[in-house]
Formats: C-alpha cells, structure tokens, sequence
C-alpha cells in the first residue's frame, strides 16, 4: 500500500475509534454510576408502577430525576434510545486500524522472526482466530461458573494465558494490542450476543402483552459489569504501543497482566465509591503497585557493566555507526530505502544525530527489543549488546 494513503487510513481508522471509545466508555461509566446512586422511590405511586429505584442528578444547569423500572414500565413509551453502535463503532475501527497498521504492514508490525517464524498470512489467520476464540471461551465460562469471584479468577488466568501466549507468537508490540483486541472483541460480543438481545426480549415481551422474563436482563446487567471493569485493562493495552519500555521488557506478557489488574483495581474503587464506601486503600495500594512496576522494570544502568564484560572490552564509535547504519538507517534517514519518510522525523545520517538520540536507542533498541519494528533489519542481541557498551562507555564519536 501506499505509504501516504496508508498514513492517512491509519490515522482515520484511529480518529474515529478513541471516539467511539470515547463514548461507548463513557455510557458504561454513567450507567453503572446511575445504578450505584438509585435510591427507593419516594412516591409509593412510584413503586406500583414497578420503579425499583430512582435519582436525582444536576447538569448542565438543569435538574434531571433517572427512574429505572424492576423489569419494565406498564408501556412503552413511544420513542426508546438504545445504547448500541457506540460499542459496534468502537469494535469495527479498531479493528480497521488492526487491518491498516498490522495485517497491511504485518512483516513490520505484527511478525518478529527472532519470536516466531510466521508467515503474514499465517500470523493474520491466528491474530483474527484469537480474536474468536477468546470470546468462546470467556461465554463458555460466563455460562458454566456462576460465582463472579470465581469467574473473575478465570478470566484473569485465560488473559495471564493470552498474554504469555501472544508474546511467543508476535512482536513485542502487537502481542499487547492482540490481548487488548482480544478483550476488546469480548467486550462487543457481550453487547451484540446478551445485552442487546436481552432488551429485544423486553421489548417484545411488551408489545406482545407478556409479562418480561427478569432472567436475561439479569445476565445482560452482569455482562455489562464485566464490560465495564475490562475497560481500563483495555485502553493500556491500546495505549502501550506508545511507551517501550513495557512492551520492550523481557517479561512484558506479565508487565501487561500486572498493569491490567491495577486497572481493573482503579475501576473497583470508582464503583466501590459510587455506593458510598470509603475505599482509599484502593487507588493508595494502586500507586504503589505502579510505582513498584515502574521500579521493576527501570533499566539497571542501561546496558552496563554486563554488557561491557560480554562484548570483551571497549566499542570503538565505527562498530556502533556500524551497526545503526545497518539496522537503523533503512527508516532513520532522511532517504530511508523501507519507508516513505523516517518515523517522528528521527534520522541517523550523521554521527552527531546518533550522538543526539542515544538516550532513545538505549531505551529502545537496548534495554528492549522495541526497535526495530518487528526487527525488520533482523539486529542481533549481540549487536545490542555492543550498542550498550558503546553507550556504557560514554558514546564517544571520535
């Protein structure tokens, strides 16, 4: 594809996704908000009618009072807001961007041989078979535990699973957004298979004269908690292609579960306080934990004394030109032989714009694998390691 078009659907597919997501998140955060603050009804005329909670809001310089009926009110009203293609909006260019970004350019992006030796084809057909599975097997599991702690449980183990599995099958970088898309497509699947079929059901029911069956709205409600405390896991795993260090870590599959897990933690104290519970050991402990992984996975002095040792002594500034010419330059240059342009506008033509970058190349092509791309220009652990001393040893260029 052309790589000007290609720029312009990515950042379209992108657009029009954090809005979608945007709002789709946003409609999960009031909703479960407004059940948490519903009180009894005042008016017992209320209760007859079948309200089981109601609550006054102010916005927008106007009073707002919110009714939610036990199962359904007496009739329908004439015109009904359903709250679906802000889910299918978000699912359908996400994975338009998955398309665009990943598949398209899957040798750079989706596919690193020094991880698995895939084909494009091959490493499309899992990513998007992933994508199924994960669903079948979290509804499988909805269906046969009924506990939610135990539920939780599992579903922790199957994305732990996913993690570890999708970073011994992909670059270091789609391995996250694969497990983010993955929880993502769950998350819609509960919308389109249970939520809104549920509310279809009371709508019918209604118009037909039979009373509602309680029962599907009941499991549509807890498919819509589950929605709503995957969100955060989510938007990191989006959001991770954005900071190196994470993904670029030897242990990156479990970096994503820890930080999905404090995420999850951070949504349990909003909901937890929307009740009313006085939780601050919740967003306390979470500080803690992000700093503890912050701390974890600081690179202990770049590459080192380690690296110095190993490569046997001191790296003249040619080997390292050597090696960034090789392995970098293909994109970072201002005539780059695999792009269009050089990414961010980075360029390592001369020797001092290696010398202004080193900071960069050290956390990215050093302390991880992140650079290259799906190591495109297939570098050497032992050509990174030479990086490291080089840099170790001041980054001298003459």
């Amino acid at each position: 594809m052309d790589p000007y078009a290609n720029e312009w659907l990515d950042f379209l597919a992108r657009w029009l996704h954090v809005i979608a997501g945007i709002v789709w998140i946003g409609t999960s955060f009031y909703f479960v908000a407004v059940d948490s603050h519903l009180r009894p009804p005042e008016e017992a005329d209320d209760a007859r009618r079948g309200v089981a909670g109601e609550e006054w809001e102010i916005h927008g310089g106007g009073f707002y009072q919110v009714q939610k009926y036990r199962v359904a009110p007496p009739a329908l009203p004439e015109k009904l807001h359903w709250f679906k293609w802000e889910a299918y909006t978000t699912w359908l260019s996400g994975f338009a961007l998955l398309i665009v970004l990943y598949y398209v350019n899957a040798r750079t992006y989706l596919i690193d041989p020094s991880v698995a030796d895939l084909t494009p084809a091959g490493a499309i057909a899992i990513s998007i078979g992933l994508l199924a599975a994960a669903w079948v097997v979290y509804d499988a599991l909805c269906r046969a535990i009924r506990s939610q702690l135990l539920l939780a449980v599992a579903v922790i183990a199957l994305t732990t699973v996913a993690a570890w599995g999708c970073s011994r099958l992909f670059s270091a970088r789609a391995s996250y957004v694969q497990v983010g898309a993955m929880l993502g497509t769950i998350m819609v699947a509960n919308v389109f298979f249970v939520i809104i079929p549920a509310h279809w059901g009371l709508v019918r029911a209604k118009n037909a004269g039979r009373e509602p069956d309680p029962a599907p709205g009941i499991r549509a409600k807890e498919r819509s908690v589950h929605n709503n405390y995957l969100t955060l896991p989510v938007l990191f795993a989006m959001l991770s292609p954005h900071f190196p260090s994470t993904y670029g870590h030897s242990y990156s599959w479990l970096i994503l579960v820890v930080m999905m897990l404090i995420g999850a933690w951070i949504r349990l104290y909003f909901n937890l306080r929307h009740v009313g519970y006085n939780v601050w050991p919740i967003p306390v402990t979470a500080a803690l934990a992000i700093a503890a992984v912050a701390v974890a996975i600081r690179p202990q002095g770049g590459s080192g004394g380690t690296a110095v040792s190993t490569v046997g002594g001191a790296v003249p500034f040619p080997r390292a030109q050597a090696i960034v010419e090789e392995r970098c330059v293909p994109c970072h240059s201002s005539s780059p032989t695999r792009m269009d342009s050089p990414p961010l506008g980075i360029t390592f033509d001369t020797p001092q714009q290696i010398k202004t970058r080193v900071d960069q190349i050290e956390q990215v092509a050093v302390d991880s694998t992140a650079m290259p791309l799906g190591n495109v220009t297939g570098m050497t652990k032992a050509e990174r390691v030479a990086l490291g001393a080089w840099i170790h040893q001041g980054a001298k260029i003459k």
